[in-house]
């Protein structure tokens, strides 16, 4: 017999404060603190409970709270202010976009990424990748550049980090109620969830649509959670980076195919698609049977596609790029190959890896995208050398790689002690400027005593968040309380703090400081230079070498010349984040270079004055000037790993202890702080703050690929895509004669002149090619240096011999004297192209006897 009745106790918000209902759901409030005090104000200790869920808040808040504020004249005036705000915003016309290009009719972007990282309550995202696409997004909002994003709703998230009593990294994968977080089901007109399906395997299989409200930008996201599908398939969108091959498989036929469904079904019609990373490269695919569907042919399909899709690689690092093998590529998409076209080999090539005959997303990507990036200027170059196989003969430097610098959304990730600085310095309205470097320079002008009671006002919060944490890890692991005590006693804001967080991938070397135990005990116990290091992050459950590093970690941090010296939190997240890069003097990264695309962690840490110390490697490599931070390390690559890390550790100890720790611990005419060190902090933000924003960032990508891409895909679709066609055909006559080009030189230049200026005649065999099909060029370089030219010389016809047959002249000019080498190419031309080596064709003449 069941002897009880249910009842839901639910508090109703009163009429005056009715809008922060709807207000909630969007998380434009989660970078306005003014906002956030909105729901903070209401009751501090459970916003503190709620983890900063506003749904959850006024989910559990007392009714007796909630008509007090009701009442409160100073809550009703605040609100007021920010719901003034907050109209102000969402209705604002006058955008950076609207004022560069309002006139770009239709122009929509679609950005696709397997995991978002906005905010703590919605947690689907796991890293950096997350937290970039939650930043590119909220830039998106205030920038007013249209666009939409598409991702999956994991119902279990990234996994929660716990450290057993071994120090062993346990994962812990709990349900989220959907209720709880704000998003809403996206319906049609009947209030009917829209659902779209893909076809896996042998069956269909389904999901419904969820939005989360940025701004004004909206992010859509697709839940395998429904009633139609098994229960096999109900789980697929479970757990983020999750499972095996076959489930990342199915998450990413959901992310790019139905993901494009999705949009279909919504009534939003992008005009450039975003592929940020390979894992929604299927996207490409969906596309091109669309347009099968309608009539064209597959290779004008995928050349309308490629013409309008931009494709962005985040990692130098074989792990980040999925690869399938071919059975299970048959067992998934045999069926739907048919529907481009096109036979099993044919589709299995726009993927295939030449090396392991793997089936590579990065490579689909590439092949259905002609607008590509990478993440910074030596990402950039590191990606043109790991993709130099895709363009055969392409000199490295020519490759069509570029690079757009991840920033941060400045205004998410600045503390409120220093948020009040730069208004008090810098002006009220000073994020509306992030980008104005001029503004910047304002920060000379903050007293240093501000500056850094701000500072150590940041670091007794972080003591605050690392004993809360420290104190519930020991707790659970049956730590004895004497120690916890022990570990709290030493954590002393005045000390040397060091921050090492991000996620514990090998090649970061998160235990480089630790390598020698004997050097680096003394330096953190120093009885009048005392040095605290702060570690956190995740490894990914089938990490072993990652998850060793942590538990390394964990056990040093335990022993008693350690306790508070060494301190290892659980469960980095972006949480935790504000604190660690707002509150330690030190931000340590160490990876194994060129591994580290860009990192954006230190980025955080600038806008907060804090001081990156720092291997040459992603962004640090254009943001470092010498005296804003320090460097590990050289600007140099190294064949043999234990021979980098010796060479690191070496630099790494040798810094702290000979420049950081002085230079913090200096103390002059009765301070308590270093002057030296506060002018440091002052150069760091003044040289970083503006160009490592998003704001900047999105500028570049808008600028420099998203309106070029749009405009270039007009061109090529427009008027039943005849310049598609045309290209197609032309590119098809090229391949077909290709091998039959050659290229003969006349009268060869002598090996030693005293001359600056080479004059350079061939004779091309065009092989039934036109001559304005091609173009011949005399590739410069000074000896030793063949892959940076100093100059390309376009040759010019000046004798056809016979139809095939042309004579090619020109003058190279040489700067100075010195070894030169040159070679003489021949590639394909089209005003059509969007990048000259779009179709990857090059001819180099071939010197007799070579």
């Amino acid at each position: 017999m069941n002897r009880f009745r249910k009842i839901i106790v639910k508090s109703v918000v009163p009429e005056k404060l009715k809008k922060l209902e709807e207000f909630s759901y969007n998380l434009w409030w989660s970078w306005k603190p003014q906002a956030q005090k909105l729901f903070s104000h209401l009751d501090k200790e459970l916003w503190y409970e709620v983890k900063h869920n506003p749904l959850r808040m006024l989910k559990e808040i007392s009714q007796n709270k909630l008509n007090e504020k009701s009442n409160d004249v100073e809550y009703i005036k605040l609100f007021d202010e920010v719901m003034k705000e907050y109209k102000q915003y969402m209705s604002n016309n006058d955008t950076w976009f609207e004022k560069k290009y309002g006139k770009q009719k239709g122009f929509l972007v679609a950005y696709f990424c397997t995991e978002f990282g906005v905010h703590e309550t919605v947690p689907v995202y796991s890293g950096g990748l997350g937290i970039l696409a939650g930043d590119h997004i909220k830039t998106t909002s205030d920038l007013g550049i249209p666009l939409v994003g598409v991702g999956l709703l994991y119902k279990q998230g990234y996994f929660i980090q716990r450290f057993n009593a071994d120090g062993q990294q346990e994962s812990i994968y709990p349900s989220y109620n959907f209720d709880e977080l704000p998003i809403s089901l996206v319906k049609d007109e009947k209030n009917i969830p829209l659902k779209v399906n893909v076809n896996l395997y042998n069956r269909k299989a389904y999901a419904q649509i969820w939005k989360l409200k940025v701004g004004k930008t909206n992010i859509y996201l697709l839940d395998s959670d429904v009633e139609e599908n098994l229960p096999e398939d109900k789980i697929l969108t479970s757990q983020l980076y999750g499972g095996d091959n076959e489930m990342r498989i199915t998450q990413e036929l959901f992310l790019g195919i139905a993901g494009v469904r999705a949009l279909r079904k919504i009534g939003v019609a992008p005009t450039v698609w975003h592929m940020n990373e390979g894992h929604s490269a299927f996207l490409g695919l969906e596309r091109i049977r669309e347009y099968v569907e309608q009539g064209e042919s597959f290779e004008v399909a995928r050349e309308i596609v490629a013409s309008s899709s931009v494709f962005t690689t985040h990692t130098p690092v074989p792990a980040g790029h999925d690869v399938f093998n071919e059975d299970l590529m048959k067992k998934y998409f045999y069926e739907f190959h048919s529907k481009l076209g096109v036979d099993w080999g044919q589709f299995y090539e726009l993927g295939r890896d030449q090396i392991d005959n793997n089936f590579s997303m990065t490579i689909l990507a590439f092949n259905l995208s002609k607008a590509y990036n990478g993440v910074s200027k030596l990402h950039g170059e590191v990606s043109r050398k790991i993709w130099q196989d895709f363009w055969k003969n392409i000199p490295i430097n020519e490759i069509p790689i570029n690079y757009v610098t991840n920033g941060i959304h400045t205004e998410t990730w600045i503390a409120k002690e220093f948020r009040d600085l730069y208004e008090e310095y810098l002006g009220k309205k000073w994020f509306k400027n992030i980008c104005d470097k001029n503004m910047w320079e304002k920060v000379e002008t903050i007293p240093s005593e501000k500056i850094w009671e701000s500072h150590l006002h940041r670091k007794k919060r972080l003591v605050d968040i690392a004993k809360k944490n420290i104190e519930k890890r020991n707790k659970h692991n049956g730590i004895p309380e004497y120690i916890t005590n022990k570990i709290n006693e030493r954590l002393d804001p005045n000390a040397l703090f060091i921050g090492f967080a991000r996620r514990f991938a090998t090649y970061k070397r998160a235990t480089l400081i630790l390598r020698d135990i004997e050097r680096i005990k003394k330096i953190l116990n120093s009885s009048d230079r005392p040095v605290i290091l702060f570690f956190a992050g995740k490894a990914h459950p089938a990490d072993k070498p990652g998850q060793e590093f942590i538990k390394q970690i964990y056990h040093l941090s335990l022993q008693e010349e350690f306790l508070g010296k060494i301190n290892i939190l659980e469960n980095y997240n972006i949480t935790l984040a504000r604190y660690l890069v707002s509150g330690v003097d030190i931000w340590l990264n160490n990876p194994r270079r060129p591994r580290e695309a860009s990192g954006t962690s230190g980025e955080k840490a600038c806008v907060n004055g804090v001081i990156n110390f720092s291997v040459l490697d992603g962004w640090w490599a254009e943001g470092y000037n010498q005296k804003n931070g320090w460097t590990i390390g050289e600007d140099k690559d190294y064949k043999n790993n234990d021979i980098q890390d010796s060479d690191d550790e070496a630099s790494l100890y040798f810094t702290l202890e000979n420049s950081i720790i002085p230079e913090y611990y200096e103390r002059k005419n009765g301070k308590r702080f270093s002057l030296s060190w506060i002018n440091r902090m002052k150069e760091s933000i003044i040289t970083n703050a503006s160009k490592f924003s998003t704001c900047r960032m999105l500028r570049d990508y808008v600028n420099n690929i998203y309106i070029p891409t749009f405009e270039y895909n007009n061109k090529m679709s427009e008027n039943s895509a005849v310049n598609s066609s045309k290209l197609v055909e032309w590119k098809d006559k090229v391949k077909n004669a290709w091998d039959g080009i050659w290229i003969r030189e006349i009268d060869g230049v002598n090996k030693s002149t005293n001359e600056l200026e080479l004059n350079v005649k061939v004779e091309v065999n065009l092989n039934g090619l036109s001559s304005k099909d091609i173009k011949t060029e005399v590739f410069l370089v000074q000896d030793g240096y063949e892959t940076e030219p100093i100059s390309i010389t376009e040759l010019k016809i000046i004798e056809k011999k016979s139809q095939n047959n042309c004579i090619y002249s020109g003058k190279v000019k040489i700067p100075k004297g010195g070894i030169y080498k040159y070679a003489v190419r021949v590639r394909p031309c089209n005003k059509l192209f969007h990048h000259k080596f779009e179709n990857r064709c090059i001819k180099w003449m071939e010197l007799a006897g070579m």
